[in-house]
């Protein structure tokens, strides 16, 4: 039954993907809705055994999709875009979670700290939504004022602060008393995550630039880095956080910028690689949605999501004050920053399996945004992309990449 449910999960997510997407709607939302017709609520149709390692393969895509952020991530490009780019990393996430604490304390009855693991978990945007369109606009060209490359920047930093944080409450709520050294340890899990993922940055341009391996070949050695960066992170766990998500995202800028080919062609090669996970990913975030939870929150649960929303909008505003964006480029942004599913979809149970009181509550509502948030954002962004972002000519790109170097 496995690779019978396997072939059917992969054939039908494409196609109701790809014919979505031929009437212009965001293909994913189709694999969502085929996920859910075949999870365990509905049919049933999903062998036991896929379900049972989804959580793997959940982060395998999400490690394929912040890889291809990576080598799309021009920091020449972001050291242009200046304060805006830095801000984007961490503002709108600190300004939602304290909005989901606030109208989940006052709507739903939780206490501080179990809003805080709420709004921690809400406050993620999803890479699998905004990384693939982003990368999209930047092959087309659409890179007016560096817009995508904020934008993946600032959403793979925003999911590592925002998981970050999510332990740090989480570690308070299972001990029952706030833990300083929690907190004061994140700053030192992002840095050292950062320099695990410039050390193997470092060594990979050192192995291009030595051989003439072909394109599967390399695509291998990244992509194996990349689970052993993973395996070290939950190696060193116990004893110290540190970032391998990160990791991965600073290993591909590396790549991209002392060799701007090789990094095509990497991704490139994962672009097939994507697809596959693509589809599972969806399906599988599909398959997790059980609606008897989001019911047990009624309105007020997603009066909480659209209050977190609009401060996550906010933070977005005035990350961009004094940039030299339009009105609609900055609403592009703030389009941009409201997609959620991953990352809900992977920590999402993570209280409920440890016995929180608010585990359920917490649950119902990621499900919700997930079936909120990533249509309604994904649209959004392929509606307005091409139409509110200044398309840049090729050569000016690289004229101005040039010029670019030639100062650092």
């Amino acid at each position: 039954m496995v690779f019978l449910s396997l072939g059917v999960v992969l054939l039908l997510g494409w196609l109701i993907g790809f014919l979505l997407e031929k009437a212009r709607l965001p293909g994913f939302v189709g694999m969502i809705v085929v996920g859910f017709l075949m999870g365990p609520t509905l049919l049933n149709w999903i062998s036991t055994e896929i379900l049972s390692i989804s959580s793997i393969l959940r982060q395998i895509a999400l490690v394929v999709v912040l890889t291809r952020s990576g080598l799309n991530l021009d920091i020449r490009a972001l050291r242009k875009a200046g304060r805006a780019a830095i801000l984007m990393c961490f503002v709108p996430a600190t300004f939602e979670i304290a909005g989901v604490c606030l109208a989940s304390h006052w709507l739903l009855g939780l206490d501080w700290f179990e809003g805080l693991l709420l709004g921690s978990v809400l406050g993620a945007v999803s890479p699998a939504v905004v990384s693939p369109r982003m990368i999209r606009l930047i092959e087309d060209g659409y890179t007016g004022k560096s817009i995508p490359q904020i934008i993946l920047g600032g959403a793979s930093a925003d999911d590592t602060y925002t998981i970050v944080l999510f332990y740090a409450f989480l570690g308070i709520l299972r001990g029952g008393s706030f833990d300083a050294i929690s907190v004061a340890l994140i700053p030192a899990t992002i840095v050292s995550g950062i320099a695990m993922g410039l050390l193997a940055g470092i060594g990979l341009v050192f192995l291009y630039r030595k051989t003439r391996f072909p394109l599967p070949v390399n695509v291998l050695i990244f992509f194996a880095l990349s689970m052993l960066m993973l395996g070290i992170e939950e190696l060193l766990k116990p004893y110290f956080d540190i970032s391998s998500l990160l990791a991965v995202v600073v290993m591909g800028m590396c790549v991209l910028f002392k060799l701007p080919k090789k990094a095509e062609e990497l991704s490139n090669g994962y672009n097939g690689i994507w697809k596959f996970f693509e589809i599972l990913l969806f399906v599988l975030v599909g398959a997790a949605v059980d609606f008897s939870y989001i019911a047990s929150s009624g309105g007020y649960g997603l009066l909480v999501l659209l209050v977190g929303l609009l401060f996550r909008s906010l933070g977005v505003l005035l990350c961009l004050i004094g940039t030299k964006m339009n009105l609609k480029e900055c609403l592009f942004c703030i389009f941009a920053y409201l997609p959620k599913a991953t990352v809900q979809a992977s920590i999402g149970g993570i209280a409920l399996s440890y016995g929180l009181p608010c585990g359920n509550l917490v649950l119902a509502i990621a499900v919700l945004a997930i079936v909120v948030t990533a249509p309604i954002g994904g649209f959004l962004i392929d509606l307005t992309g091409r139409r509110w972002i200044k398309r840049v000519a090729v050569d000016e790109s690289q004229a101005a990449m040039k010029e670019e170097a030639k100062s650092v």
